[in-house]
């Protein structure tokens, strides 16, 4: 968690019963609440910790279009719309700004790989513009990088997480949201073979409809009622600078580091060319099917095996109603900065940007993200289990489209015509 999230006063009046409950107050989960509340819709939202507490204040809060799968672009083009609608529709700022993103081509392998995604989203009229390494100076000037060439989308953005989700939360419990903190779901109650309720370490609530939107916690959470979610933790490592002096105000990433503006004049940068994975029986149990990404990405994950796969065990898989839960147990979960990785980054950024010689650390943090083995999310209802809908698996790309996944998860949840196609998005896929 970063030291600058803002917090969410929210009521401690505990209700028996409602039509929608929301286990989980990430921004998917905030912004379903959100969603349906101005729809009329009574709504629960329930975290086991704070809101935001998790990777929705721990990620980059880049909002883009670029390099995404082409089936993810539309719910990318409906979440450009509604972050640009959110400060209007909510009345307070979430830190966003159109300020274009860029990735950087080291080798004409890599430049390939954007030519052949630009080519992919042709049919979206995007305005995402290949360029030269002439054109790459122009725009970011002064650098010592030797680029291959790049790709720039001015139309995307980006926004604060530290306060974007806590904004969105404040208004959805002024247009009639429930929301209720520290306060873990156990396990879902049914009647008549479809859900009924939730049961929470303070009593049970009675609804009609569920939607998880758990983040990390989501695999565990369907596993213990004999659902198989495939997903994977990896640990992202961010710094955030002290104001300075900055070459661009565009969101850059380069084959091995990535920067962007703070709205304090600072600059967020991560090693974009690796992550963290410390070993969990997860690993052992579906690793084989992250096969395809593994040889494409190879030596992305700096693995390692430790104290997390033994305190991973003694979470526990299965669990009652009356049980003492994971949820309960990690209410936060706060991993530890991978220093080596920030350093790395800043070493690659300083290279590349002499100007960042000049950059004092402020901040470091770390978030734990959920990876599905073809990087897209599961936002669909559970056949197996009728009035249930998932929204997780966003693969560390949930900040940038939350808004519209959220409101696309409030639309299966309400029965309502869809923001986009969700079929991209469907459980039975993985």
């Amino acid at each position: 968690m970063t030291k600058t999230l803002n917090s969410v006063r929210t009521i401690d009046e505990f209700p028996e019963s409602t039509t929608v409950v929301i286990i989980g107050g990430g921004i998917i989960g905030v912004t379903a609440a959100l969603t349906l509340a101005e729809r009329n819709i009574p709504v629960v939202l329930l975290e086991k910790g704070h809101i935001a507490g998790e990777q929705s204040s721990r990620n980059l809060g880049w909002i883009r279009k670029t390099s995404r799968h082409v089936a993810d672009v539309p719910l990318a083009l409906a979440a450009d719309r509604l972050w640009a609608e959110m400060p209007e529709r909510i009345g307070q700022s979430v830190g966003y700004k159109q300020c274009g993103v860029m990735f950087l081509a080291k080798t004409e392998e890599q430049m390939t790989i954007h030519e052949a995604w630009a080519r992919s989203v042709q049919s979206f009229c995007l305005d995402s513009q290949l360029l030269s390494a002439g054109e790459i100076d122009e725009r970011i000037p002064n650098g010592k990088g030797q680029w291959a060439g790049g790709i720039y989308t001015p139309s995307d953005g980006r926004a604060e997480p530290s306060i974007a989700v806590s904004a969105m939360a404040r208004a959805a419990i002024a247009k009639g949201a429930h929301l209720i903190q520290n306060c873990a779901v156990r396990t879902l109650t049914t009647s008549g073979g479809k859900v009924s309720g939730v049961v929470t370490e303070r009593g049970e609530i009675r609804c009609d409809q569920v939607l998880l939107a758990g983040g990390t916690w989501s695999r565990r959470f369907l596993g213990n009622m004999g659902i198989a979610l495939p997903t994977l933790p990896v640990i992202g490592s961010v710094l955030r600078t002290r104001p300075m002096e900055g070459p661009t105000d565009i969101s850059v990433g380069g084959p091995d580091f990535s920067f962007r503006k703070h709205q304090d004049g600072g600059y967020i940068i991560t090693q974009r060319s690796a992550l963290s994975a410390p070993l969990t029986l997860d690993h052992l149990l579906i690793g084989w099917r992250y096969l395809n990404q593994l040889r494409a990405n190879f030596g992305f994950l700096r693995t390692s095996l430790g104290r997390e796969f033994v305190e991973d065990l003694k979470l526990g898989r299965r669990w009652g109603a009356n049980s003492y839960t994971p949820f309960e147990k990690i209410r936060t979960r706060d991993p530890k900065v991978d220093s080596e990785l920030n350093q790395e980054a800043l070493a690659n950024l300083r290279n590349a940007w002499p100007i960042f010689d000049k950059a004092e650390i402020e901040e470091a943090w770390a978030g734990v993200i959920d990876i599905t083995p073809d990087t897209n999310p599961v936002i669909d209802r559970i056949k197996a289990v009728p009035g249930l809908t998932v929204a997780t698996g966003f693969s560390g790309h949930g900040f940038g489209t939350g808004p519209a996944a959220g409101q696309l998860a409030a639309d299966l949840v309400s029965n309502t015509d869809p923001i986009v196609d969700p079929n991209t998005y469907r459980f039975d896929r993985l």
